[in-house]
């Protein structure tokens, strides 16, 4: 049933603006700030859009909640506030002790939806996770894509089932003790569909970063700007129940305010989480290796909880691959020791040289104020494996039982762990790039971009996968049926047991990085961790080894094959293999 509504938009840009409703058109009016509002008669569910300056053709919403025609077309309006949520019991989670599991809603399952992701909850139950992060879901042009073009920043991708469905998803994962985290981008616009410089200066003039131009947040008319931002987040964190945020790529967000909107954020964000009376967690996504980013506001920091630490995955992952080119050459030149020092204090470039960067960069963490918990840990993650030429997975190069000795060295860290979807059964399945651009310009650039950027690094184009190419996003979903198989299902239990461990012994949950020590030997390729009582012990060799501990073995937590030899202090550890003692 129609009922009065007041439209209202942010649009300094044209100077004149028409409101089409349901197939009529009205006039809005301005104001000095530069909104323009219209009330009219409009059903729940009326499709809308804008008529800028003397263009008869409508555009969405730039808060558009609901997109049921894709990016171009009309708006449809959605109340949030209609949902019937049934998590009322749910009162949140601290990230601190938490399981981060991140997925990609798209390629979750082979239906691809936020529905059909409900069905795999229990899986992630069982497997002991606490939150789900999802990659972006915002309205982006075609059917699938990473996320990470998008473009209308409030809406829920239709393809996945839009935000009715965003509703259900993150209500089935409260009523199952999983919160959510949403991975959000305030520092570019996709490249197709983007109608907001129509509205607004949404650029910064002159900036641009890796992916674009540059969102204006400080220039001129950026008041606006930068509560478009602040509000969406919000939106988020309140209209759908969210319980965290991830930043992607904070260090792309050009700012030359005195308040940084991170901190903004932080502070709009802590009022929010004593309104609804659960907490609420931003984890940024950081290249700057600064560690106020999660310094609380109190004590001079942004006030971020937690961010992502690619130090320690570039460390892992050199450790366990033997790989040292681009950015990877820095952790293998340090070995294990660079490793061990990732496990004590989250960075390797701490303001230490980076050859990549051609630059020292960093600043070391001060372990005795800030926890380990405020660090993610990961042997792999969305960037590290679908940024690669082919999109291969660890999985693809490293045997089950280095990849069973990289499990335990996430999941024993002082850090806040997290997955890559498949990646506790070492799926076989690659994670590529993938986009389906309705605009074949677009599209056509896209692809070529892709094939010549690894061409100039020494890959043929021809082994590139073509982004647009539908069998490129089809051959990245899991394979389900994988799980019960060998070598699969041992790696599951792998991950399965650590969790269950990790959840039993404080020891591992403790997030005083000051109290982390890590011993090593490169030639034996043999790394020790002490966490408490306990001691790590990895053998990234194809040998047994022996190693000699500080203090006498008691018993054997867990192993990731056979059981390791014991003779007082000192233990023989098999081929590339993992074991969890106490001492």
């Amino acid at each position: 049933m129609s009922a009065p509504v007041e439209f209202a938009v942010w649009a300094p840009v044209p100077q004149r603006v028409r409101l089409q409703v349901d197939g009529s058109v009205h006039e809005m009016r301005r104001d000095d700030a530069g909104w323009w509002r219209a009330e009219v008669e409009a059903g729940p569910e009326a499709d809308y859009g804008y008529l800028l300056g003397d263009d008869d053709t409508p555009r969405p919403d730039p808060r558009s909640r609901r997109q049921p025609e894709g990016v171009h077309g009309l708006s449809r309006r959605f109340d949030p506030a209609a949902y019937d949520w049934g998590d009322r019991a749910w009162t949140g989670r601290p990230l601190a002790g938490g399981v981060v599991y991140e997925l990609h809603v798209g390629t979750f399952t082979p239906e691809g939806t936020l529905d059909s992701a409900i069905e795999r909850l229990d899986h992630l139950v069982d497997l002991g996770v606490h939150f789900v992060e999802l990659l972006p879901v915002n309205g982006f042009d075609g059917t699938h894509n990473w996320g990470y073009d998008g473009v209308l920043w409030y809406t829920v991708q239709e393809s996945y089932g839009g935000p009715a469905a965003y509703q259900r998803f993150v209500d089935a994962c409260h009523q199952r003790g999983l919160g959510v985290v949403q991975d959000v981008v305030y520092n570019h616009l996709g490249p197709s569909g983007n109608y907001l410089p129509l509205f607004m200066p949404i650029f910064a003039e002159g900036g641009a970063n890796t992916w674009g131009e540059s969102v204006n947040l400080s220039g001129p008319d950026s008041d606006e700007v930068r509560r478009y931002v602040i509000d969406n987040a919000l939106m988020w964190l309140r209209d759908m129940h969210v319980d965290g945020l991830r930043l992607d790529a904070v260090h792309a967000l050009v700012d030359e305010r005195a308040t940084h909107v991170l901190e903004e954020l932080a502070q709009e964000v802590d009022r929010l989480s004593v309104a609804v009376g659960r907490p609420l967690t931003l984890i940024a996504e950081s290249d700057l290796n600064d560690p106020r980013m999660v310094t609380p506001r109190v004590a001079g920091g942004l006030g971020m909880s937690a961010q992502w630490s690619d130090d320690f995955h570039h460390a892992l992952h050199a450790s366990l691959t033997g790989e040292g080119q681009g950015y990877y050459a820095d952790f293998a030149a340090a070995g294990l020791g660079g490793l061990a020092k990732t496990l004590t204090g989250a960075f390797l470039h701490d303001g230490a040289w980076s050859s990549f960067r051609r630059r020292h960069h960093g600043r070391p963490v001060d372990t005795a104020a800030l926890p380990g918990w405020k660090f993610l840990g990961y042997l792999q993650d969305h960037d590290q494996i679908g940024n690669r030429a082919v999109g291969d997975r660890v999985s693809a190069s490293l045997s089950p039982g280095l990849l069973a000795v990289g499990a335990t060295l996430v999941l024993t860290s002082p850090f806040t762990p997290m997955l890559f979807m498949g990646e506790e059964w070492g799926a076989s399945t690659p994670w590529q790039f993938f986009t389906s651009h309705t605009d074949p310009e677009i599209g056509r650039a896209t692809a070529e971009g892709r094939k010549g950027e690894f061409a100039e690094h020494g890959w043929d184009e021809d082994e590139v996968p073509d982004p647009q190419d539908p069998e490129t996003f089809r051959r990245s979903k899991l394979d389900w049926s994988e799980v019960g198989r060998e070598p699969h299902a041992r790696l599951l239990e792998v991950h399965r047991t650590l969790l269950a461990l990790r959840h039993s012994r404080p020891e591992l949950v403790d997030a005083d990085l000051s109290a982390v020590e890590a011993g090593w030997d490169d030639e034996d390729r043999v790394l020790v961790v002490h966490r408490g009582s306990l001691r790590v012990l990895a053998n990234l060799s194809g040998e047994p080894r022996e190693v000699d501990l500080d203090r006498a073995v008691t018993g054997v937590l867990f192993a990731t094959g056979d059981s390791p030899g014991l003779d007082g202090t000192a233990v023989t550890v098999p081929a590339e293999s993992a074991v969890v003692l106490t001492t």
